[in-house]
């Protein structure tokens, strides 16, 4: 019998090829909770808005993955030692850090299950860690935050890590945005580790500006255009129906998985393995092929609502800079009960508030630090001589209002 060669290159639009590193890598890939991440959008319903946006989580943990490659790489060169366990702990980690998204994540998140992606993702690697004779312990110590090197936690989550590298570039490249285009080799040849902390060398300065530049462009572009927040919440609001009409007992289509998580009510602590399997058999074409069947159902609410997203007839959104005047919302909600017929509490599924935060740089988070030439550190805003840096790390907040365009 020929054994498996698991040392395979794979041809990525964005990078060219990537290699997997090892064995275990290959094994982690080919695992059933991984391979569910190619049904998993990476960027939710913005193929409403970019037809192309239809790249997957599954891109984008491979392509983090390579990029870590290459940070090992660059910061190995500098001199900063990292053994040979703890280079494949950090692969094993960022390839696995988006591995407890749901389909459309953040709508599943604030409507059928109450447990966020990055406790989820977890809890996948510790049953993956049991799986795979504790070969995972390294790489979820980093995860939790809990390894004695500090700065292998800041290259999988902080303000320049290789998990926001790859979004960006590769979510820019998906939808034509190239606003969001960042030079992420120039980016990783500039790091270095400084007293344990990941750090920027002074000359790459401009390229982290760039990069901030280009998060807040693609905020508000790509992640928090109109159409995909209104496509969002439309969705959020079409689960939170079925789920209220389930409670009610009535009947829904959906796949066992999806009905599985519609009918129970999780939290962190009461998920076991049995849970995560059903979880990881759950992807966007169940939500999706529900939403199909939906659109047929006798409630108003739920099939006026299915329609909007499966025929792109959305509701209107009005963003503005000003807090959505109270009079105007009471006004909306009273003329859309007449013409719908609806009890009040039903009108918020078609007319309702909120609000958008667009933060490229964060102060109140870890920051992003400069190694300048004489040795010392200093945070990149005061680093930096570029007044647009200080107003990147000041959040914008606008307001929005959305409801239906025509009465029918």
């Amino acid at each position: 019998m020929h054994s498996i060669n698991k040392l395979k290159i794979l041809n990525d639009p964005i990078y060219g090829f990537i290699t997997i590193p090892n064995t275990l890598i290959y094994d982690l890939i080919q695992h059933p909770y991984f391979q569910r991440l190619r049904r998993i959008a990476q960027m939710g319903m913005s193929y409403l808005v970019y037809p192309g946006a239809h790249h997957t989580r599954f891109h984008h943990a491979l392509g983090c993955m390579h990029i870590m490659q290459q940070a090992v790489q660059t910061l190995r060169f500098k001199g900063v030692a990292i053994s040979n366990e703890e280079e494949t702990a950090l692969y094993v980690t960022i390839l696995l850090h988006d591995i407890g998204h749901g389909p459309f994540s953040h709508a599943l998140e604030h409507s059928v299950i109450e447990v966020h992606h990055e406790e989820l993702s977890l809890l996948f690697m510790e049953q993956l860690n049991k799986e795979f004779d504790g070969q995972l312990s390294l790489a979820i110590q980093i995860f939790k935050g809990e390894y004695a090197r500090k700065f292998m936690l800041q290259l999988i989550s902080s303000q320049l890590d290789m998990d926001r590298m790859d979004y960006l570039k590769r979510d820019s490249f998906y939808t034509g945005v190239n606003e969001g285009n960042i030079n992420s080799e120039r980016l990783i040849q500039m790091l270095n580790v400084k007293d344990d902390y990941l750090v920027m060398e002074e000359k790459g300065i401009y390229s982290i500006e760039k990069f901030l530049m280009a998060r807040r462009l693609m905020y508000w572009q790509a992640y928090l255009h109109k159409t995909s927040v209104v496509a969002e919440l439309t969705l959020t609001k079409i689960l939170k129906r079925a789920k209220e009409l389930i409670n009610r007992g009535e009947q829904l289509f959906g796949s066992p998985f999806l009905l599985f998580f519609m009918n129970h009510k999780f939290d962190f602590n009461t998920i076991d393995k049995n849970i995560l399997d059903q979880f990881s058999n759950l992807d966007d074409y169940d939500v999706l092929g529900a939403i199909k069947q939906w659109q047929f159902h006798s409630d108003f609410v739920l099939s006026s609502l299915c329609k909007m997203l499966i025929h792109r007839h959305l509701l209107k959104i009005e963003i503005t800079e000003d807090k959505i005047h109270k009079e105007k919302y009471l006004e909306l909600k009273e003329k859309y009960i007449k013409a719908y017929r609806l009890v009040e509490k039903d009108i918020d599924y078609f007319v309702f508030k909120g609000k958008l935060k667009n933060e490229a740089y964060s102060r109140s988070s870890e920051p992003i630090r400069i190694l300048k030439k004489d040795g010392t550190i200093e945070n990149v805003v005061e680093a930096s001589d570029q007044m647009h840096l200080k107003a990147l790390s000041k959040p914008v907040t606008k307001y929005f209002i959305c409801y239906p365009k025509v009465i029918d």
